[in-house]
């Protein structure tokens, strides 16, 4: 079976459930957020928006520029600018702190991240998705605009970072007990939401992974690659670096999952890019880290 006529088996009684789950896996992540941490990038801007740039700017581009001379799928390379577009994923802020990054970039960035998703994620999305013919048409038949996808993006986002840093405002107490427990809670979560895509569908997984595995792990290389350099170019410290480094390579593919399942169960080849980047890049990013984990940042680049 080709893979645009491929269909995702899912249950749309569940996607609210999953809605819900996103939204509650964002408000632990915003419990870390301070309102200082939005300061910070005033006060010491370089290292965020750096980063920021990569997250928003460099990677999508890239990836467009990546999937031309391959000749995929367009399922496939709707996948790839999909994951390009969403935000840094929270379970960066934790490998961050195990590779002995700077805590401080890391957090920053997803704080904004997440909120200048809300416009950037579908605005990359649907401008990179109309420049090739392929899959501007494909996005065509299903018709779903910008500010569905924002609408979509905010709630599940937006609305949580702000009460969860409300929460931890009033409440630090409280907040700084549940932030542990929620980072446990948000990994289990998250697993779920992959499990999902993949429950009913093993076969189909099974049956088309030589055409997306190599992909995915390329894809995430490239984000590793992007946020490593920028640092690296810009004589960032070595913790910045690696806190930029894994606030690109890890991906909110949680996000990817939500937006597919609202709007795009049909397409399967994206549902496989999304499923297997939120495996890969735990993997990829937990080494990462455990590498940099036993070896001291140096103060200032090589």
């Amino acid at each position: 079976m080709a893979l645009d006529q491929v269909q995702i088996q899912f249950n749309p009684e569940s996607l609210l459930l999953l809605n819900a789950l996103l939204a509650f896996m964002m408000f632990g992540a915003a419990l870390s957020i301070k309102p200082k941490d939005f300061k910070y990038v005033l006060l010491a801007p370089k290292a965020p928006l750096i980063g920021l740039f990569c997250q928003f700017v460099l990677l999508p581009a890239l990836t467009w520029l990546l999937i031309q001379p391959l000749n995929i799928s367009p399922s496939l390379a709707l996948g790839m600018i999909l994951v390009a577009a969403c935000p840094g994923g929270s379970f960066s802020n934790i490998m961050t702190w195990l590779s002995r990054g700077s805590l401080a970039t890391s957090v920053s960035m997803t704080a904004i991240s997440s909120a200048a998703a809300m416009v950037m994620t579908p605005l990359n999305f649907a401008f990179y998705a109309s420049l090739s013919a392929d899959t501007r048409e494909l996005v065509a038949n299903i018709a779903v605009s910008p500010l569905q996808m924002a609408t979509l993006v905010a709630l599940v986002l937006g609305a949580p970072l702000l009460l969860g840093m409300l929460f931890a405002h009033y409440r630090a107490d409280i907040a700084s007990k549940l932030e542990k427990i929620m980072r446990t809670v948000s990994l289990v979560i998250f697993l779920g939401f992959v499990a999902i895509a993949f429950g009913n569908n093993g076969s189909l997984f099974i049956e088309h992974a030589p055409k997306f595995a190599a992909l995915v792990i390329g894809h995430n290389l490239l984000a590793i690659t992007i946020g490593w350099s920028a640092g690296w170019l810009a004589r960032l410290p070595a913790s910045e670096r690696r806190a930029i480094t894994l606030e690109v390579g890890i991906q909110n593919s949680g996000l990817a999952l939500i937006l597919l399942f609202t709007f795009y169960p049909t397409v399967g080849g994206m549902m496989l890019i999304a499923a297997f980047w939120g495996v890969w890049h735990l993997v990829s990013g937990l080494t990462l880290a455990w590498i940099w984990g036993k070896r001291p940042p140096l103060v200032q680049p090589n």
